[in-house]
């Protein structure tokens, strides 16, 4: 199996939802296990501060709703731009090795072939083109950090 089957093999295995392949030949046998879906969304969903503090229940229930309706309003100004997302779960870096400059920066201009990112999956560093022309207008994940299927990367400007 090479390299492009393996990717696909791990695209497949993220887009159908399952938490366990087996997949073995002859020559090779290759495991993959993944969280289900809704065990991680769990795990990750924070207090809210209301509940921690109940006595500043009252000053922090109004101050939440400015800051809500502020992100409201960045979103409605971020639908202008055209979303590179993650296309399998692995690390994402912003560099093809430590000792190399990042591929992109906030207002680097890219292209359809233009490399932007590696993700790192199964000891695989796949390259990550941007598929879109434009420019890059926020980088949505920190450098060495996970990445799962389908998450959000980059923001770019394709006027």
């Amino acid at each position: 199996m090479d390299s492009k089957e393996l990717l696909n093999l791990i695209r497949f295995v993220a887009k159908a939802g399952v938490s366990e392949v087996k997949y073995k030949t002859k020559d090779f046998e290759i495991n993959i296990k993944t969280p289900l879906a809704g065990s991680e969304a769990v795990s990750y969903v924070p207090q809210p501060v209301a509940y921690q503090a109940p006595a500043a229940a009252p000053v922090a229930a109004p101050a939440a709703a400015p800051a809500a309706e502020t992100k409201t309003e960045s979103t409605s100004d971020d639908s202008k731009y055209i979303t590179i997302k993650s296309p399998m779960i692995g690390t994402f870096y912003r560099k093809p090795s430590p000792d190399k400059d990042v591929f992109v920066n906030v207002g680097s201009e890219v292209k359809n072939d233009t490399v932007v990112c590696v993700i790192e999956a199964m000891k695989l560093f796949n390259q990550i083109e941007a598929e879109v022309s434009g420019k890059i207008v926020k980088i949505l994940v920190d450098d060495a950090s996970p990445v799962e299927y389908d998450q959000p990367l980059f923001l770019v400007d394709p006027s």
